[in-house]
Formats: structure tokens, C-alpha cells, sequence
């Protein structure tokens, strides 16, 4: 049996989290048990002893998956049983990933695999903030080759202070929300929304997250030095040749700087003078050569790479010829569907989003079924990629894990302008396709979701734009450049991939990742402010489309109407045997839904056009009033009795019409004065206080005889 060893960690509002291992899963590389109050999640980590032929990236999968079991729950289904990730849970292992995979070492090729299972669930603390940790502490206690450990937590501002992996009711109270991940010195990936707030805002949080990090990293490393894993395999994965370097660079590098050097806007004129390059280099090559083909391309990446990032530091200009901190053109084109709800065309340079926004019923809503959380959704936005924005062929088999994360991240940026959900009862769904990629995709789409939004008529509090920021730096000059709106390419050839977006009040929502060490403070600070500058510009351009929502929706749009009527009325409304509710939607042709929420009842009525909604919400209004006593209501005789008639004078609503009150001449007895069905006007003229029967009067609406006294 093997040792178990646990390590307690207390953070400083007095939480207390354990890593355990040596007890479970023994025969991975790696394995842990994270637990925090009653949430425990199991890490494993398994890598190959040796990498595949010509490999040179990491394979590196992240699993992560919440039993049902550990939340004392069934899953739903057919079959009973954990499926295929949900998208809560893919979300989770990109926060992981992203965390995870900048650490491993550069030449490290071989398959590695890390799964976390949530094993049993705390409702008042968060699982995946815990992900992270959990999977750096499983690689810690391996022999895997990794330059950690990291972790990651969930830092919110709730009442104007900021706490540390709060329970999920303070998460929802919170004005702003984000995941960081980071090693004790430097932090690597941050995720997260906010309400609008500002920048230096943005950087306290951060600044608070990473101090509870540093606790958690120096817990790992006493973990690893108990354990004795401090030693890491060795491994030779990458083939060499020195010699065929030297002669690629020395032939090649000026060539390929003055390629980029031309810094032209059309990223297939830059990709083909390169290839053209590549081509004649190769093709000058002695026919009886021995150089191996895969670090022939290698080599040529490299050097092309460094030209590329040279040429920025440099020349102080970019690869399309803009400057640091300028914004493609931009286009934009709202109402381009028209048979659509609502839709928008948003064109930045060569990436384009045709976004559409639709609205629909309660009954329209995402049902969420998780073993951590359960409910219902009413805004849903979807990415899609398809393989021709960017000029290839791929088939189309659903959404990958990139189209999940970069749909949540124009949700979460949206999500913070739409109104309250008491003054909007539409479910919306968003869908974007990106029709042309270069680079900024995810913020093409949230900024045509917004303009989506607006199209429709919806009453976001703000139009909402956003930016994609870059940096390219060397650390032996220390100088660095921030790109605003950065292309494909400088995403791949750079150090940072920094989404910002926002209203011109504050930030909504954010997504950064770091591929370098030591980002200071200072550099993120200018990040952020010239992401400001974007972020504004853009919504400038996007005012001139469309500044605010329009003040109706289309006239195919369909209506919906919300207001709340009285407990005791829900009944009455719906009838016996729902006879009266779906009499209504019969008869105008809208859906009505009625539910008790906190001692009322509220009616949302949908309808295909607006006719067919006032119809509806008419007939409601008309079950729920309340008599008033001296007003005139036209009634029908629904029965007639030895003493006068009942009446029929509001839906639902009888009164009595008494004998004596339908004429101002003595009537001795009912017969032929009334006949069942019959329309007249009568006027309220009391209400027993006891019974709370209605007593009504013909008589004072007929001209009265000089003879009679006043009636009252």
C-alpha cells in the first residue's frame, strides 16, 4: 500500500481546502482528491512514455465531468447515464486547458491526458474553481515534465469587496465575477463578467486572486517534496540538426523579413509570397538531399515566426501596415434578414459575423439538467465556424469546444445590458456565423449580437462592442508592442490574446490568455486602456448603424405581454378543467401561461402579431377586474327566477337583477320581461359586504316617470 499524504491549504478568509493522494487511482501518473467543504473532485493524469512520428505540438486532452451520483441525483434521459459533455462542462475544461497548457515544456510531444471528476457536490462551493487546482496538484505529484504548478480561482466583488471562490448565491449578488489562473509569479489566463465596471477595477481583482494562488502553488510544491516527485522523467522528443538550422536561417531570414516587411491587409497575398519563398528555397534544394522534410517545415515556421515578431519590434508597424493601436475598417448592416426578428451584418477587416436574433416563448426556454445545477435558460447564443470562413474544407460535425467557449463568452458580454426578465418575457436566442475569419471572430459576434438585439427591439441598456488585444515582446531587449484588433496571424505569432468588451460605461466581459512569463502589471494596465480606445471606437461606428433599440418590434415579430393579476384570480382565469384558458387561446390564437410566483399570479401572453396579443390580454383583464360600484357594464341574462334575473355583466361575474330594478313600473312577475340570453345595460349598485354578491338596476338607466321619487 502506498503512502497517503494530504496536504491542508488555508486561505485567508479561513476556508480551508485538502489535497489527498496515494489513496485513489494509484496506477495513474498522477492522482489527487481536492476537497473543499463537502465538494471533492478526483484528478488523474496519464502521459505516454514516448512521443508519436513527427509530432511537434503537445496532445494534450482535459476531461472534466461531474458525476450525478456525487449531487445525490439520477441523471434524465433514455439512458440513465453520464453522456457527452455538457456545455458547462466543456467550458470548464477550457478553463483548465488554457491554464494547463502554456507550462508544459515547448519540446514535450508525448499524449497526455488529464480527467477530472466532481465525486460529490457542496451547493455552496463551486466546483470548477477547484478544476485547476486539482489537475496541477495530479501533475505535481507525477514525473510528468511540467513547469508548475498553477491554480486557478473564482474572484466576485459582492457589496463592494472582493471574496475568494464564494458560494454560488454570492457569485449571482456579485457585480463582477472572474476566474484566474497563475503560477506564483505570473498570472496566465483570466475569464470572467462584470456589470460595467472599470479598468483598474478589472486589474484589483485580479491582483486579489493571484495573492490566494501563490497559497495554493506553495501547498503543491510542499505536496510534490513529500511525495518525492520533484524529479521529472527525461525525454528526447524532438529530432535535431543544427547545421540544417543555420543554413535555413542564414538563407532565408532576410528573405522572409522582407516578405512580412511588405505588410499587406489581404492575409492569402502574405500567406502566398511566404509559401512562394518556401517553394523556391525547396525546389533549389540538390535532388539527392538528406534533409529530413518535417524539420525542413519546422525550421521554416521558426524563422518565420521570429522575422514576423522582428519586424513589429522593430519597424514599430504591423503585419497589414496598421499602426499599434488601430482598428480595422469596419461595416456594419443591420435589418439584412428580413424575415428575421432581428439581425445584424458585421464586417472588421476579414472577419465577418451575419448574427440573427429571434424571440420566443417560455415554452422556448433551454431546460438545464446538470448534476451541479438545473433550471432554465431564456438567452441562448450560438456560434457557429464553419470551415469555408476561412477558406477550407472541413466537415460540418456540430460545435467543438472552441465554438462552446467563444458563444459563452459573447453570452456573458451580452447577457449584462438585456432588461429585467419582469419587463421581458421573450426567450432570445442569438445565433452567429462567422461567414469570414481573420482574427476577432468572438467579438465580431458580440459586436453584431448587440446590434441584433437592437434590430429586434429588444431594451438593452447599451449598445456593446468588443476587442481582441495582442502583445508581441522579447525578453532579452524587453520590448514589447500591444496590438489592438490583432489579425489570425498575429494571435498565433504573438504572446497574448486579451478579448475585452464592454459599453462606453465598463467592461461587460473579458478572456485572456498569456503565452510568456512575466506580464507585468503595467503591461496589462496599457492593455486594458487601449483596449478602451478600441472598444469605444468601435461602438462609434456601430451608433451610426444603429445607436438604440428601435422603439416597436417588426410587424412579423411576434408580441408578448407580462403583468400579474391576484392569487385568488389564477382560477378564474384558467376555469374548470382549463375550459376558460383555452377558450381564450381558441379564439385569438395566442399562448397563455399563468404561474404563482410569490403570492401572485403572472400572465405572460405570446402572440404571432399584436392584434391577436390585445384580444388576449383583453379577455384576461376583463375576467380579473374588479367591479366597480356605479359604473355601467353591458350583461347578458343567464337565468331568469320568480324574483328578477341574473346577469352575466362581466366575464365570469353574475349579479342579481332584482325584480323590482328592471322597471320603474311594479312588475308582479318575470313572465315575458326577459328572456335568457338577451343583451341589456345594467349599473352596478352594491355589493353585499358579507357575501360579496353583486346587485344590479335596469331601472336607473331608463328616463323616469315624473311620479317617481329619486331613485338612489
Amino acid at each position: 500500500m502506498s503512502k497517503v499524504i494530504t496536504k491542508s491549504i488555508k486561505m485567508p478568509d479561513g476556508a480551508e481546502i485538502t489535497i489527498e493522494t496515494g489513496k485513489l487511482a494509484k496506477q495513474a501518473d498522477g492522482s489527487v482528491v481536492v476537497r473543499m467543504g463537502a465538494t471533492m473532485l478526483l484528478a488523474t493524469v496519464v502521459s505516454s512514455k514516448d512521443a508519436k512520428e513527427d509530432v511537434d505540438f503537445l496532445p494534450l486532452s482535459v476531461d472534466y465531468q461531474e458525476k450525478f451520483a456525487g449531487a445525490g441525483k439520477i441523471p434524465g434521459g433514455f439512458l440513465k447515464r453520464e453522456g457527452r459533455l455538457s456545455d458547462h462542462e466543456v467550458l470548464i475544461c477550457r478553463l483548465v486547458d488554457r491554464a494547463l497548457r502554456p507550462l508544459f515544456p515547448s519540446d514535450y510531444h508525448a499524449d497526455t491526458q488529464v480527467m477530472i471528476s466532481m465525486i460529490s457536490h457542496d451547493e455552496n462551493v463551486m466546483p470548477d474553481a477547484l478544476a485547476a487546482l486539482a489537475a496541477s496538484a495530479a501533475l505535481s505529484v507525477s514525473d510528468i515534465p511540467f513547469n508548475g504548478p498553477i491554480s486557478e480561482v473564482r474572484v466576485v466583488r459582492h457589496e463592494g469587496s472582493f471574496k475568494v471562490n464564494p458560494s454560488k448565491a454570492i457569485t449571482e449578488e456579485s457585480d463582477l465575477e472572474i476566474i484566474v489562473a497563475a503560477d506564483k509569479d505570473n498570472i496566465m489566463m483570466v475569464e470572467g463578467e462584470m456589470n460595467e465596471v472599470s479598468e483598474a477595477d478589472m486589474l484589483e481583482a485580479m491582483k486579489v486572486a493571484h495573492d490566494a494562488i501563490k497559497i495554493q502553488c506553495a501547498a503543491q510544491l510542499e505536496l510534490a517534496e513529500e511525495a518525492g516527485t520533484t524529479e521529472k522523467r527525461t525525454y528526447e522528443h524532438e529530432k535535431k540538426d543544427d547545421a540544417l538550422f543555420e543554413k535555413m536561417n542564414s538563407e532565408l531570414y532576410d528573405k522572409l523579413y522582407a516578405s512580412v516587411s511588405k505588410a499587406t491587409a489581404d492575409k492569402y497575398v502574405r500567406s502566398s509570397d511566404v509559401r512562394a519563398i518556401k517553394d523556391e528555397w525547396m525546389e533549389a534544394l540538390p535532388e539527392d538531399h538528406e534533409y529530413d522534410g518535417f524539420l525542413m517545415n519546422q525550421f521554416f515556421k521558426k524563422i518565420h515566426k521570429k522575422a514576423a515578431r522582428d519586424f513589429v519590434l522593430n519597424d514599430s508597424k504591423r503585419l497589414d501596415g496598421r499602426q499599434f493601436n488601430e482598428i480595422r475598417n469596419i461595416a456594419c448592416e443591420v435589418d439584412y434578414l428580413p424575415s428575421a426578428h432581428g439581425s445584424a451584418l458585421f464586417t472588421r477587416g476579414e472577419t465577418q459575423s451575419l448574427t440573427s436574433c429571434t424571440l420566443g416563448t417560455k415554452l422556448d426556454e433551454q431546460m438545464i439538467d446538470g448534476a451541479t445545477m438545473s433550471g432554465y435558460n431564456k438567452f441562448i447564443l450560438h456560434y457557429n465556424f464553419p470551415g469555408f470562413s476561412t477558406g477550407e474544407v472541413r466537415p460540418n460535425r456540430g460545435p467543438g469546444r472552441r465554438e462552446v467557449g467563444h458563444g459563452n463568452l459573447a453570452m456573458r458580454a451580452l447577457k449584462k445590458v438585456l432588461p429585467p426578465e419582469d419587463t421581458n418575457p421573450y426567450t432570445m436566442r442569438i445565433v452567429s456565423d462567422i461567414l469570414e475569419s481573420n482574427g476577432s471572430s468572438s467579438m465580431a459576434t458580440v459586436c453584431a449580437g448587440s446590434l441584433a438585439l437592437m434590430d429586434t427591439g429588444i431594451n438593452i441598456s447599451g449598445p456593446v462592442s468588443g476587442i481582441a488585444m495582442g502583445m508581441i515582446s522579447d525578453a532579452e531587449t524587453g520590448k514589447y508592442a500591444i496590438l489592438s484588433d490583432i489579425l489570425g496571424d498575429e494571435d498565433h505569432l504573438g504572446d497574448m490574446d486579451f478579448k475585452v468588451t464592454g459599453t462606453a460605461k465598463g467592461i461587460t466581459a473579458c478572456q485572456m490568455d498569456i503565452k510568456v512569463d512575466g506580464l507585468s502589471y503595467e503591461v496589462l494596465e496599457q492593455a486594458l486602456n487601449q483596449a478602451k480606445e478600441g472598444r469605444l471606437h468601435i461602438l462609434g461606428v456601430m451608433n451610426e448603424a444603429l445607436a438604440a433599440p428601435r422603439e416597436d418590434y417588426k410587424a412579423h415579430v411576434p408580441r408578448t405581454e407580462r403583468f400579474k393579476i391576484d392569487k385568488d384570480q389564477i382560477g378564474a382565469v384558467i376555469g374548470p378543467g382549463g375550459k376558460v384558458i383555452q377558450e381564450i387561446q381558441k379564439e385569438t390564437g395566442a399562448t397563455v401561461n399563468i404561474e404563482e410566483v410569490d403570492d401572485k399570479g403572472v400572465v405572460t401572453v405570446f402572440a404571432v402579431n399584436k392584434d391577436a396579443m390585445l384580444a388576449a390580454v383583453g379577455r384576461i383583464k376583463t375576467i380579473v377586474a374588479v367591479p366597480d360600484v356605479g359604473e355601467i357594464y353591458e350583461g347578458k341574462v343567464k337565468s331568469i327566477m320568480p324574483f328578477g334575473a341574473f346577469i352575466e355583466f362581466m366575464p365570469g361575474k353574475d349579479g342579481l337583477l332584482h325584480i323590482s330594478e328592471i322597471k320603474w313600473e311594479r312588475l308582479e312577475k318575470m313572465d315575458g320581461v326577459l328572456e335568457v340570453g338577451e343583451e341589456i345595460s345594467v349599473k352596478l349598485i352594491g355589493i353585499d359586504k358579507k357575501t360579496g354578491k353583486f346587485r344590479l338596476s335596469r331601472k336607473v338607466l331608463l328616463p323616469k316617470p315624473e311620479n317617481k321619487s329619486e331613485q338612489k
